[in-house]
């Protein structure tokens, strides 16, 4: 693995940069591991969700894309982490979960998160996100200055370990057992099922809204498979322009070396591949896929779309979490 860079700043909203190019910045979002950044700010219930966001990449996203009495929203929300982090930086959130346990813990997580000084608002909806424009409140269409979510994976990529009499036993790595929740369909349905849900949430967006997915590929059978370029394409499907793919440290920096934060399954999966001599590296960052709403409709004369893409929202602080 090469030696990494000391991260640049980055702009403060994202710009799109001809021939498909995308600009990129790191992001470093794991100086403190996961635990740390949960501790004494979510519920103890919540540890046991299988797909869990890193804080730090949804208040950095936060920061850097909205203001405060902006609102944020997340389609996939789990136990609330963008919108718990999002009250806490006195923006105001809407979440919507499939999952009742899920979706209940995440309406908890607010209102700890209340208690303990957050001064935004937030509101979580129990629903089918493929559904988005049924279930989500009118007073929101339009109104939406971010989304941030992350697409569900299957219990190949999650999960607890415990190490017992009979060897190391795998718990906490499905988000229910109900055949409709997307993490248990296959990656085209998965795909389709992303590409309805941003369709939905372009709709809540107001002009020039952006939408931040953090996604990372993974193993199947051996083969990688690139989760992060097929949810561009489903973004731009959506109707949505892509305009940054940024890295999120899920690493931390000690100087001019990454410390590594692997889990179990990662460490586990590369060590029995470099044992067959295939050369795998451990995962230590999710891309991070930025979209913006278009800020007027092409045929209003306004401007053009990729004039429109090109011009940063208005009055934003660009500020790292």
């Amino acid at each position: 693995m090469a030696e990494p860079r000391p991260p640049r700043a980055a702009a403060p909203h994202p710009v799109a940069i001809d021939d498909g190019d995308l600009r990129l910045s790191v992001w470093p979002t794991a100086q403190r591991d996961a635990r740390a950044q949960r501790a004494g700010r979510y519920l103890p219930a919540a540890t046991a969700h299988p797909g869990k966001m890193l804080p730090a990449i949804a208040a950095t996203a936060i920061t850097r894309y909205t203001q405060p009495g902006d609102l944020v929203a997340d389609p996939m929300c789990g136990i609330g982490t963008t919108l718990i982090e999002a009250v806490h930086l006195g923006r105001d959130a809407l979440g919507v979960e499939y999952e009742p346990r899920w979706a209940g813990l995440a309406a908890a997580g607010i209102t700890h998160a209340r208690r303990h000084g957050a001064t935004g608002t937030g509101e979580v909806i129990c629903g089918d996100a493929r559904q988005l424009p049924g279930i989500a409140p009118a007073w929101a269409r339009g109104r939406v200055a971010l989304v941030v979510t992350s697409p569900p994976y299957g219990p190949s990529v999650h999960g607890h370990v415990r190490a017992t009499a009979g060897g190391v036993r795998k718990f906490n790595n499905r988000y229910s057992r109900d055949p409709v929740n997307l993490a248990h369909h296959g990656l085209d349905a998965l795909l389709d099922g992303i590409t309805r849900i941003l369709t939905g949430a372009a709709a809540l967006l107001r002009p020039g809204g952006i939408v931040v997915i953090t996604a990372r590929p993974w193993r199947h059978r051996g083969e990688l498979v690139d989760l992060p370029s097929a949810v561009i394409a489903a973004g731009r499907a959506a109707g949505l322009t892509p305009v940054e793919r940024c890295v999120a440290l899920l690493a931390g920096l000690d100087g001019d070396h990454l410390v590594a934060r692997p889990s179990f399954f990662q460490l586990d999966n590369t060590r029995k591949a470099r044992a067959r001599g295939e050369p795998w590296h451990l995962i230590v960052h999710e891309d991070l896929l930025i979209f913006r709403k278009q800020r007027f409709p092409a045929s209003s004369g306004k401007l053009k779309p990729d004039q429109a893409d090109r011009t940063a929202p208005d009055d934003a602080q660009g500020q790292a979490a």
